[in-house]
């Protein structure tokens, strides 16, 4: 039984392949058309998921689309027609394009996977999902847990922004929902909009920001915008919004009580600014905490299943952890959109057809290695084409050279096996990093990524060493949890170092791994398996032995504004456009003073900001 699911058209488009309740494939078009968050019918994904399992469409039995437009439809007639007349200008600009493509998504649809087999329309069964049944599905069915609680938190679907779920074996019951206009999801967006980031995309800017900042805007958002309840339940005062008649997120009562128009994208940061974040961020973490322990005493499970854009806040996440509600929790890797064609997949399996989990104990995800790979010959096909000059060493060798690069202090991009599925790049496409280097953040923010200074990097570390350096003693394979620098690990700052505060922080050395320890010691940890990625499993080990450290910076591979690379020539056009000065693609490694000089690039203006 072939099971294909699809999400598309709003943004993080993608594409999943079940076979059997196995899942085969998965990847986001962005990979391969190279758009940030494309939006548009996955093709690419498709035709790489079809290619994956060795079939075509024909052999497919189910399509299923991760969310029901129909409904959706409804949401935003009955939203135009309660706000009349504000909300014209929006319903001016929406309607047109919901009249002329989303009513007829099942046409649509099915054109689209004729194409893709050349045939005029694909006559096979589609199915719809609701948007959070399939995000429930992507965390509860993909975990290792036999029941758990499962919570979905996002902007909106149709109706919903937060449900709560129950799932055992097989089932899954939705039991509570929180429905539009209140969201905990839009209003992270609405405070990523004011403090001038791209919403949809900057959220995790702001949740990398709140540490410079002090929470002193908290109280006022739950007095004023947002009527918090004991049990997690919440309503948001629409009059400080704008996202139900306008084209923006705020309204001008927002600015009012904030004191200030929205920061303009791309100007200077201020206190301000980093004083926003850190106050969204706390009434975030304790809106997710209330939840979190309802869904505890209304479950009486001891496990937890997350899912939806506001699990990818992997700060709230290791606070919740820590507090010890679950004794466990799991996070779909791909948390927001993307993954809800996963979701929609499994969901068809298991609650449209009745067929039953198979739990062993570990998630379905395979380490979320779930995207392309690329076999060596045809690796160096493809380098050579490009014009690379690359030395092709064994695998020990490879693993060698690449760990003395590291330990040298330099940039190393890092392609192999099969692309992640989801935000975060976790060994497979990566760039790597020294974190003991004072000076790799800086480095690697402003001369290899080309983004803002302040920005964090994540840590990849064995898993049989995480604790010895992180308050963290579990698997966190996704990079989902953020944990502490252990204290013995820290560095004392002197009296001058105290005084300083906001961004003045961000050159104090804090631990003996500077580059991954953020300016409240925390970090998000990515524990690396050698059951799941071995070769990186392995480089960890070998610069371990040079340095008796065991811990990498792991960031994606991808400039700012750039989808994470896919294919070698991906990853070689990134390397020449940037300052990564070592590149290994599967057993080939590159050397940046080899090649050629005029195949060298400018990627800081090669794509449009995120």
């Amino acid at each position: 039984m072939l099971i294909l699911g699809i999400s598309a058209f709003y943004h993080d488009s993608a594409a999943a392949l079940v076979r059997d309740g196995q899942i085969v494939a998965a990847a986001q078009e962005e990979r391969f058309t190279r758009k940030k968050h494309d939006p548009s019918f996955p093709s690419n994904a498709v035709a790489y998921c079809l290619e994956e399992a060795g079939c075509r469409m024909a052999d497919i039995d189910h399509v299923v689309f991760y969310d029901k437009p129909i409904l959706k439809f409804e949401r935003l007639l009955e939203t135009y027609l309660a706000t009349v007349p504000r909300g014209f200008r929006s319903f001016r600009t929406a309607i047109p394009v919901w009249v002329k493509e989303k009513l007829f998504q099942k046409g649509m649809l099915r054109k689209k996977l004729g194409e893709i087999d050349g045939v005029k329309s694909w006559e096979g069964s589609l199915l719809f999902t609701e948007h959070h049944q399939s995000h429930a599905a992507s965390a509860f069915f993909a975990s290792p847990f036999k029941s758990a609680a499962v919570l979905t938190m996002d902007g909106v679907g149709e109706w919903c922004t937060t449900s709560l779920g129950h799932g055992r074996e097989n089932q899954l019951d939705i039991l509570k929902e929180i429905r539009f206009p209140h969201s905990l999801g839009l209003l992270y967006s609405a405070f990523t909009y004011y403090t001038g980031f791209k919403v949809n995309s900057g959220e995790y800017k702001v949740m990398g920001l709140a540490p410079y900042g002090k929470p002193v805007y908290a109280q006022k958002i739950l007095d004023n915008i947002m009527d918090l309840k004991d049990d997690g339940s919440f309503r948001l005062d629409q009059k400080y919004f704008n996202y139900c008649t306008g084209l923006t997120m705020t309204s001008s009562a927002f600015h009012e009580l904030f004191d200030g128009e929205p920061r303009k994208p791309e100007t200077p940061l201020t206190q301000r600014e980093m004083d926003l974040a850190a106050s969204v961020q706390l009434v975030t973490e304790e809106a997710v905490s209330r939840l979190a322990r309802f869904a505890r005493e209304v479950t009486g499970e001891r496990q937890l299943c997350l899912a939806g854009g506001v699990a990818l806040n992997c700060v709230a996440n290791g606070k919740l952890l820590k507090e010890g509600v679950f004794d466990d929790i799991w996070i779909q890797p791909a948390a927001g959109d993307a993954g809800g064609a996963l979701g929609a997949a499994l969901a068809v399996w298991h609650q449209y057809l009745g067929e039953e989990r198979k739990t062993n104990g570990k998630d379905f995800m395979e380490g979320s290695y779930l995207g392309p790979a690329f076999e060596q010959s045809e690796i160096e096909k493809r380098l050579s084409n490009a014009g690379a000059v690359f030395d092709v060493l064994s695998d020990d060798d490879m693993i060698s050279t690449t760990a003395d690069a590291l330990a040298e202090e330099k940039a190393v991009g890092w392609m192999q096996g099969r692309m992640e599925f989801g935000p975060r790049a976790l060994g497979g496409r990566s760039i790597l990093g020294d974190p003991r280097s004072p000076t790799m953040q800086k480095t690697l923010n402003l001369k290899v990524k080309y983004r803002e200074s302040f920005r964090p990097f994540a840590p990849s570390v064995r898993r049989e060493d995480v604790s010895d350096w992180f308050d963290l003693d579990t698997d966190s394979p996704y990079m989902l949890l953020v944990a502490e620098v252990l204290e013995r690990r820290r560095y004392t700052p002197n009296q001058d170092e105290k005084e300083l505060f906001g961004i003045d922080l961000l050159n104090v050395p804090r631990s003996e791994v500077p580059a991954i320890t953020h300016v409240d010691y925390s970090a998000r940890v990515q524990t690396v398996h050698k059951e799941t990625n071995p070769r990186y499993w392995k480089l960890l080990t070998e610069f371990k032995s040079r340095t008796d450290c065991p811990v990498l910076v792991n960031t994606s591979f991808n400039v700012r504004g750039e989808p994470i690379v896919c294919t070698p020539e991906d990853a070689f056009h990134c390397f020449m456009g940037t300052e990564i000065e070592r590149l290994v693609v599967g057993n080939c490694v590159m050397r940046k003073e080899d090649q050629p000089a005029h195949l060298k690039k400018d990627y800081k203006e090669e794509f449009e900001l995120d």
